[in-house]
């Protein structure tokens, strides 16, 4: 919008300097139009043609004002021209080579493959908790979006291998395949696997089919937002109370509680204790909703206050999120 007034501004101006050429000249010369508006053309463009009439000293005065008005306004449009140019050039390159720059630093990030509406919930969650990760997206309206927003993002089809590799996937901690179709998530996560074993893979399944074939591929957990979104239909009509309580605990006004897992490591001063011992919702107020043991595929749920904690083991917990970086602390804390 400001590229704009300018350019008509200096269109605006170079339009009176040639109305008040000719009226002048007109005037000054006893011209008549057309003889007038070629003196005004020759004086400001400074060819260099004769003049048409006899040049009074008044008539000199009033050309050197002209000449000086028009060099004035050409030279201050083509420098306009010139630094739009160069400045939206260097601004895009300069913003290129920061993004790249911040995409070859990531490690232990997450890919999220595509910006539809499933993307844009990703996103806006993974923001919310601070989250490194990276958008691949083929939309580039959707792209200059994100960019804009500071959000990492690949403009590309996240099923190409060159791509993947642009998202730094080897050093990836997961993905989430978000394609519009059930095929484009099926090659994605198969290129994903193959490209890093360890990675730990989400996708969208469209067709309930799907899931079964995105598991073969290489999918850790698929989802369905069909299925999800007409369970929790369901779910409002049917035990609409339960519901309504989730709804509390997990928004209770501006303090927006998550559920969230945390792992004991083998230097925690933690090791040997039991959950009494421990006092972690004393101490970080955080509710223990259940416990995995090491090695163990099922969670204990509502675990016993005497269960000895141990490397290795996951409490899955309920609080914000001050709440469960205190957690952290004190599992890491030796």
């Amino acid at each position: 919008m400001k590229n704009k007034r300018k350019f008509a501004l200096m269109i605006f101006l170079l339009f009176a300097v040639v109305i008040i050429g000719i009226v002048g000249y007109m005037t000054f010369l006893k011209l008549n139009f057309v003889d007038a508006f070629y003196m005004t053309i020759i004086t400001i463009s400074t060819v260099g043609y004769g003049e048409v009439g006899v040049m009074t000293s008044t008539a000199k005065l009033f050309t050197i004002i002209i000449i000086l008005s028009g060099l004035t306004i050409f030279g201050y449009g083509i420098t306009s021209l010139i630094a739009l140019f160069f400045e939206g050039e260097l601004k895009e390159a300069w913003g290129k080579r920061k993004m790249e720059s911040k995409i070859n630093e990531l490690n232990d990030h997450y890919i999220i493959c595509g910006a539809g509406d499933v993307g844009r919930t990703v996103i806006k969650s993974f923001c919310d908790s601070n989250i490194d990760f990276i958008v691949i997206e083929e939309n580039e309206k959707r792209v200059e979006e994100l960019k804009q927003l500071g959000i990492l993002t690949i403009l590309g089809n996240a099923t190409h291998e060159d791509i993947l590799e642009k998202a730094i996937i080897t050093k990836a901690k997961g993905i989430v395949c978000g394609l519009p179709t059930d095929a484009e998530n099926v090659f994605t996560v198969l290129t994903a696997r193959q490209m890093n074993d360890d990675i730990f893979i989400v996708s969208k399944a469209i067709e309930p089919s799907s899931h079964k074939k995105l598991a073969i591929a290489g999918a850790n957990k698929t989802i369905s937002p069909n299925e999800i979104g007409g369970q929790r239909i369901a779910a409002l009509l049917i035990r609409p109370s339960v519901i309504s309580f989730l709804d509390v605990i997990t928004r209770a006004g501006d303090v927006t509680l998550d559920l969230d897992a945390v792992v004991i490591n083998s230097h925690s001063a933690l090791i040997g204790k039991m959950l009494l011992e421990a006092k972690i919702p004393e101490q970080t107020g955080l509710i223990i909703l259940a416990l995995k043991k090491k090695g163990e595929t099922t969670f204990k749920f509502n675990p016993s206050s005497n269960e000895i904690l141990d490397n290795g083991d996951t409490m899955v917990v309920l609080g914000t999120n001050t709440q469960v970086d205190q957690l952290n602390a004190m599992v890491n804390q030796k």
